[in-house]
């Protein structure tokens, strides 16, 4: 299922990010937007439409009980916004680290209803 895959793509994104932000503070670099930033931030923002199109498709016909459209819009707006805040070593840590978990929760939570769906497919 691709949105299976695309949504441990964007988990691992998740860490890289946090990585990515730690690793920008230790090197205290300024990245080159054209270079770095966008070329990547337009990658994640493919993904994430993508991504977006699908789960929403999967939550009408799968109707979960507690995931909602909400979440996924979430999900898009705070990745889009961390993904591009952690190539900065001026973004809040705090603000940024709440960001990250609270997709990455978001993630986990909806990739464990997928792969426990899939299993059920499957018996």
């Amino acid at each position: 299922m691709q949105l299976i895959e695309l949504s441990k793509r964007l988990l691992n994104e998740c860490d890289a990010s946090i990585s990515r932000f730690h690793k920008q503070r230790e090197l205290d670099a300024t990245p080159q937007f054209y270079e770095e930033v966008k070329p990547h931030a337009d990658t994640i923002h493919s993904l994430l439409n993508e991504w977006q199109t699908l789960a929403l498709n999967w939550m009408e016909r799968s109707r979960p009980k507690y995931i909602h459209p909400s979440q996924i819009e979430n999900v898009v707006d705070a990745m889009n916004q961390f993904t591009v805040q952690s190539f900065y070593k001026e973004t809040s840590k705090k603000r940024f680290i709440q960001s990250v978990q609270s997709v990455h929760y978001t993630l986990s939570f909806l990739l464990r209803h997928l792969e426990e769906e899939s299993g059920k497919d499957v018996q």
